[in-house]
Order: structure tokens, then C-alpha cells, then sequence
């Protein structure tokens, strides 16, 4: 997958993450970039940018959004949402089906809607942001982390499927990074530009995954440890 010309969709593209793969897709040489947002007012205005409504919880949204970017040759299923507490937490089960809405039935809506979209334009690319968290859970972010889980788990098996058309599946693993969804997070943290730019990266060069900090490479490593890093670990 070459940036270069390429027509990209973003999800959650008004800030983030989000906003930044639009930067520096452009920057890279993208023809176009559909910023999608809830709001499509949030989208900052820029040439080579069109915004575009998408609610990824919307199925009537979703389909909208994939009659209208017919072009698309990448899509980055960015969108996604978290919130702090453990699964004994009184409103728990609320909580997991309100993030598993978003980050795992959105990304599967979005990408089934536009596999068919990047077929017709020789097959393309999916980029699915993930998270160092999609192996480890602690339970500080206890549904946002199993939603990752399955939002990997999600991204391998679409892998699976897409390879008949010619379509590549990367999926992001980071840790902590530095936007709206962390501020509360006294925790070391990268910047989105760096993140964004290893992923592009990674996406150019035909990887599968890109472990994009420090941190996520030692959690992944230590997977097979004889503590493997997905258990409580004893100092």
C-alpha cells in the first residue's frame, strides 16, 4: 500500500489520532482524505480534506458514508471510545456493551461495509487502531481493554478474510498517547505524529502489525515469558 494518491477514510478524524493520520496523510501525498466525524463541523477545513458524517454506531450512517467515498483505497478504523473502572464496578456490563459498540461492532461495521469499496479499487488497505492493551488488562480500563482484545482478535480474522482480494490488514498496538483520551493519566505518553508515523510506516513497508513504542514491544515479547506479561507480575 503506497500513500502517495491514495484515497483514505479516517473515522474519529476531528482530533487525536485521528487528526493526525489526516496530517500526515497529506503530507505523504494522499489525493484525498474523507475525515469522518460524528459532527462533521468539528473537521477542520484544509485542501484535500472532506469531511463526512459518520457515527461508526450507525448502521443507516455507515452505509451512507460507503455509497458517497466510492474512491476509498485505505480505510483507518481510528474511531473508538474508553472509560475508566473494573468489571466489578456496579455499572460494568453498561459500560462493556457501550464500548464494545464502538470499538469492536463500529470497526466491523465500517469494514464490512468498505471491503467491497476496496475490491473495486484493486484491494487497498485497512488499518485497524488497536492498542498495547488489546494483551494485557489490569483492570484500570477493564472493558475498554477486552474491547481491544476483541477488536484484534476482529482485525486477524479479517485478515483472513481479505486476503482473496488483495486487501492488507495492519493492525496498531500502542501504549499511552498523548490526546484528549489520556489527559487524566499521569503516565509516560507519545505523541500522535509519532504513532501515526511508524503506522504509515509499517502500513508502506506490508506489515501486518506495527508495535509503535517501546512499551507495546516488551508487553508483546514478554507474551511468552514463563510470566508472560498478561499476568499480575511479582516484583
Amino acid at each position: 500500500m503506497k500513500i502517495e494518491n491514495a484515497v483514505v477514510l479516517v473515522t474519529g478524524a476531528n482530533r487525536g489520532i485521528g487528526l493526525a493520520f489526516v496530517r500526515e496523510l497529506l503530507a505523504r501525498g494522499a489525493r484525498k482524505v474523507y475525515a469522518a466525524a460524528r459532527d462533521p463541523s468539528t473537521i477542520v477545513p484544509q485542501p484535500g480534506v472532506q469531511a463526512l458524517r459518520l457515527d461508526v454506531n450507525n448502521p443507516e450512517e455507515v452505509a451512507a458514508a460507503a455509497a458517497q467515498a466510492s474512491d476509498v483505497t485505505l480505510v483507518i478504523n481510528n474511531a473508538g471510545i474508553a472509560q475508566p473502572g473494573g468489571f466489578l464496578a456496579a455499572d460494568s456490563e453498561e459500560v462493556m456493551r457501550r464500548i464494545f459498540e464502538t470499538n469492536v461492532f463500529g470497526v466491523l461495521r465500517v469494514s464490512k461495509a468498505f471491503a467491497p469499496v476496496l475490491q473495486s479499487n484493486g484491494g487497498g488497505a485497512l488499518l485497524n487502531v488497536l492498542s498495547v492493551a488489546s494483551w494485557v488488562n489490569g483492570g484500570e480500563l477493564a472493558a475498554y481493554s477486552a474491547s481491544k482484545s476483541a477488536a484484534w482478535s476482529l482485525t486477524n480474522a479479517l485478515r483472513h478474510e481479505l486476503a482473496a482480494q488483495n486487501t492488507q490488514v495492519l493492525g496498531l498496538h500502542m501504549a499511552y498517547v498523548d490526546t484528549d483520551l489520556t489527559r487524566g493519566f499521569d503516565v509516560p505518553k507519545t505523541s500522535p505524529v509519532q504513532i501515526v508515523r511508524r503506522a504509515l510506516d509499517g502500513l508502506e513497508a506490508g506489515t501486518d502489525e506495527v508495535l509503535a513504542d517501546e512499551l507495546t514491544q516488551h508487553v508483546k515479547l514478554a507474551m511468552t515469558a514463563t510470566r508472560p506479561s498478561y499476568l499480575p507480575q511479582v516484583a
